[in-house]
């Protein structure tokens, strides 16, 4: 055990000289960090509790969620029936439940057969304790009901927040803020927490909305004014334009292109006007039924129309055919650059509710820094005269070895971007103490080797092969406890599980590498016949 060829001990040096070198960002100021090559800029990041920054806890709106499931059935009912030349009348959202009235009893049983094609199975191929996305039921008299369960509108909030989840990162990011924390919490939640935001009305007002953009004719059958006495064709909605003061719009509800369909948008100005404008682009699919859509409708006006406001509504002067365009409506240069963040991170599937926001001021956070960094100087001071004390010589080789442990430590964190919590902090002091444990019980077996008669060499390399099983045993333990942490915990908890989980890592390294390779230094050069603990 006590022997190490050459290449061996190199190996060791500059894999713990590599990996603690990884922290060396972390002790100068991050402008100068940034001038370094992009492969050394890798360091710590604080967290919201160390550095403050903006909390917000988001909540997915599930009855907006179940209409828009209850209006996609309605329009997957109307589609089928059509293709399917049932005459039906009376397709309608009533009470949760999309009813339709087959005209001809002979083709009621087509009609329900064709319906059900539109179920599927909750919870993938296998489905969900056989529950299934619609219950299609024959109410009688040519009445079919088609009923979403509960399980398919919780299925649905699920698939939701994953999808929002994404959104809400993508958003996040094109703030420019630095290693934001978004999370799922819950059901229906979403936790964001953003380090060093200080002030969260703009992340307020990108999150907040839903940014569905849809391109759609206006129906011009109707005056506006007739629409608002309530009359409104079915086919069509009434909409009021998103500019002061409100101009009604009567907009056909067939979508020619969706956002979805968008693969860049970017804030610029009219070449014209020199007025804000929002240009964007299509991909192939959305270019090509842009053009087929403005080759139809030469002559007549279409809406640009966001979250249920018409932003513009131009006339078809001629057919565009280069997938791209541009949105205009008197906005602002930060309003445009919004809009423009918006359209390229997505829409929402559903709209977000701001249930609560805190705010960390950079004062709180640097008081925790500094409770944090005096926990840890108070117990390393403390772990260090007792090692000393108790084990002399070889507890000065074990002090190098948690020293160059925690440097570790800080090195793989920074390797990996990771964010610093306070619990975090709490783990890397626990981790002292694991390290320091893994020592005494290597040294407590050298000590009992030595009272069983051992020469000091054969004592010293005999307590490092028995006790290797032990310590492997009780950081494996420990690593699964980290493991569970991290898997079913969340945010602070997650931090101290990471931190608690690599430095079990380093433990066992230095361990069982470094501080052995420095009593294999010491033993080849002193050859004691004695040992000094």
């Amino acid at each position: 055990m006590l022997y190490f060829t050459r290449w061996k001990a190199l190996a060791i040096i500059l894999t713990a000289l590599v990996v603690c070198l990884c922290a060396v960002p972390n002790f100068f100021p991050e402008a100068q960090v940034k001038t370094w090559p992009k492969w050394a800029q890798r360091h710590l990041v604080l967290g919201l509790d160390l550095q403050g920054g903006s909390h917000i806890l988001l909540e997915v709106d599930a009855n907006s969620v179940k209409k828009d499931r209850l209006d996609q059935v309605r329009d997957d009912a109307r589609r089928t029936l059509r293709d399917a030349k049932i005459v039906y009348t009376g397709l309608s959202v009533r009470n949760d439940i999309v009813e339709v009235r087959v005209t001809k009893d002979t083709e009621v049983p087509t009609a329900l057969t064709k319906l059900r094609e539109l179920s599927q199975p909750l919870g993938g191929l296998l489905g969900a304790n056989g529950q299934r996305s619609l219950d299609v039921a024959d109410a009688g008299g040519g009445l079919i009901r088609m009923t979403v369960p509960q399980a398919a509108i919780t299925d649905r909030v699920r698939q939701s927040v994953e999808q929002s989840i994404q959104i809400v990162e993508r958003r996040v990011n094109e703030l420019g803020t630095v290693e934001p924390l978004i999370q799922r919490q819950g059901v229906d939640r979403i936790l964001v927490q953003v380090p060093g935001l200080q002030d969260p009305t703009r992340l307020k007002e990108l999150l907040g909305k839903t940014a569905k953009l849809d391109f759609r004719m206006v129906d011009s059958t109707i005056p506006a004014d007739q629409a608002a006495q309530g009359r409104v064709p079915p086919d069509s909605d009434l909409l009021l334009s998103s500019q002061s003061p409100k101009v009604p719009y009567i907009v056909k509800k067939a979508v020619l292109v969706s956002g979805a369909d968008l693969i860049d948008a970017q804030p610029g100005f009219d070449q014209r006007s020199n007025e804000p404008i929002v240009s964007f682009r299509f991909n192939t699919s959305g270019a090509r039924k842009f053009a087929q859509a403005t080759l139809d409708n030469v002559g007549q006006p279409f809406a640009i129309v966001l979250d249920n406001e018409v932003v513009s509504a131009p006339v078809i002067r001629e057919p565009i055919t280069g997938g791209s365009g541009q949105i205009s409506g008197s906005f602002t240069v930060q309003a445009a650059n919004d809009l423009s963040i918006l359209l390229r991170a997505g829409a929402l599937p559903a709209p977000l509710t701001i249930i609560e926001e805190r705010t960390v001021g950079p004062g709180l956070g640097a008081d925790s820094i500094e409770k944090g960094e005096l926990a840890a100087y108070i117990g390393s001071i403390l772990v260090i005269i007792f090692m000393l004390l108790t084990y002399r010589l070889f507890g000065l080789f074990a002090n190098i070895a948690v020293a160059i442990n925690v440097a570790m430590i800080f090195g793989v964190l920074s390797l990996l971007n990771a964010t610093l919590t306070l619990p975090g902090i709490a783990g890397i002091v626990l981790t002292v103490g694991i390290a320091v444990d893994s020592n005494v019980l290597i040294y407590e077996r050298i000590r009992e080797e030595v009272r069983g008669g051992r020469t000091a060499i054969s004592a010293i390399d005999a307590g490092f092969k028995r006790a290797l099983s032990t310590i492997l045993d009780s950081n494996v333990t420990t690593f699964i406890a980290a493991a569970v942490l991290f898997y079913i915990g969340t945010g602070p908890v997650r931090g101290f599980a990471v931190t608690l989980g690599i430095g079990i890592v380093t433990t066992v390294f230095t361990a069982f590498t470094v501080t052995r390779l420095i009593v294999a230094g010491w033993v080849r050069w002193k050859r004691p016949t004695s040992v000094p603990i």
